[in-house]
C-alpha cells in the first residue's frame, strides 16, 4: 500500500455540523473535509486521531469495539447532547500503537471507556459519514511537551504504510477570549505564518525544532493561552517523518484563520 499522508485539521468550534448558523460559519470546513478523502492513495485500515480535546498524565490509547459519544461541551442546542457516530474501534491498531510505543520507550496506557469527543467526530462525520473505517484515539500528554509528542509521532510513523491514516486534531488558534474579536486577526494571522514558515521546512530538523520553540512566536501565547489544541501538531509532524509540510485550506471563521495541514503526498496541491 502507499504510504499514507497525515494531517493536522483545525477542528472549528463545537458541535458546529449540527448546529445550523455555526454550520454556514464553517462552509469552507466543510466542503473541505468531505473532499479530504480524495486526496489519500486509498480508503484508510483505521484511523488514529490524535485530538486536543483528551490528555492524559501517560500517553493513553482508546481500545473499545464500539467507543461511545463524549459530549465535550457545553451552552449548545439538545440535540446536540445525543448524536452518535457509531464508527467501530481497533482494539488490533491500539495494541499495534501500544507496541510502537512502548518499543520507543514510550509508556503508554489503554482506556477501553473513551468515547469519540468533538475533536474526532466532527471531522470523521464529514469525512467518513457511513462511520464505515475504524476509529482510535490517542490522548496527549499532558505535560504538553512538544519534544516528546514529536517523538510519539515518530514512533507512529510506520503505520503509515500500514494503511492507517493519521490525524491530529485541534486549531491553529485556539484562545477563547479572543474569538470573535478584530484585535486577534492580526495575532492569529502572524502566530499561522509562523507554523506556515515551520511546516514548510524542507529539512525535518529544522521544521520540528521550530514547532517545539513555538512559544517563541509573535504573540504565541495569545493565540494559544494553552496549548492543548496545538499539541496534536506535534505528533504529526513526528510522524511525517521527512515529508515536507503544505496548507491544505485555511478557513477564516470567528475573525481567525483555521488553517489545516498536510504532510506527505496527497492526491491534490492546491495551494489555499
Amino acid at each position: 500500500m502507499t504510504r499514507m499522508p497525515v494531517y493536522f485539521l483545525s477542528h472549528g468550534g463545537g458541535p458546529w455540523p449540527y448546529v445550523e448558523g455555526m454550520r454556514q460559519q464553517f462552509a469552507k470546513t466543510e466542503r473541505e473535509f468531505i473532499a479530504l478523502p480524495k486526496r489519500l492513495p486509498a480508503k484508510p485500515k483505521a484511523v488514529l486521531v490524535i485530538t486536543g480535546h483528551w490528555e492524559e498524565q501517560e500517553f493513553t490509547v482508546s481500545t473499545a469495539e464500539q467507543p461511545p459519544m463524549a459530549y465535550d461541551y457545553y451552552g449548545f442546542p439538545e440535540h446536540t447532547y445525543h448524536i452518535n457516530y457509531p464508527a467501530p474501534g481497533s482494539p488490533a491498531l491500539a495494541a499495534r500503537v501500544k507496541s510502537l510505543l512502548s518499543d520507543a520507550g514510550i509508556p503508554v496506557k489503554e482506556d477501553a471507556s473513551r468515547g469519540f469527543d468533538h475533536g474526532t467526530f466532527v471531522p470523521l462525520v464529514l469525512m467518513y459519514p457511513e462511520a464505515d473505517v475504524p476509529v482510535v484515539m490517542l490522548s496527549m500528554k499532558s505535560s504538553y511537551d512538544p519534544q516528546e509528542h514529536i517523538r510519539v509521532g515518530q514512533a507512529l510513523l510506520p503505520l503509515r504504510d500500514e494503511g492507517v491514516l493519521i490525524i491530529g486534531s485541534g486549531l491553529t488558534y485556539h484562545n477563547m477570549r479572543g474569538f470573535g474579536r478584530d484585535e486577534s486577526t492580526p495575532i492569529a494571522e502572524a502566530f499561522e505564518h509562523y507554523l506556515n514558515q515551520a511546516i514548510e521546512q524542507d529539512d525535518a530538523m529544522v521544521r520540528n525544532d521550530l514547532l517545539a520553540k513555538w512559544e517563541t512566536a509573535a504573540g504565541a501565547r495569545l493565540a494559544h493561552p494553552q496549548e492543548d489544541h496545538l499539541i496534536p501538531l506535534m505528533v504529526i509532524a513526528g510522524a511525517a517523518g521527512d515529508d515536507t509540510g503544505r496548507a491544505v485550506f485555511v478557513d477564516h471563521v470567528m475573525k481567525v484563520p483555521m488553517a489545516t495541514y498536510e504532510f506527505g503526498h496527497g492526491n491534490t496541491h492546491e495551494r489555499p
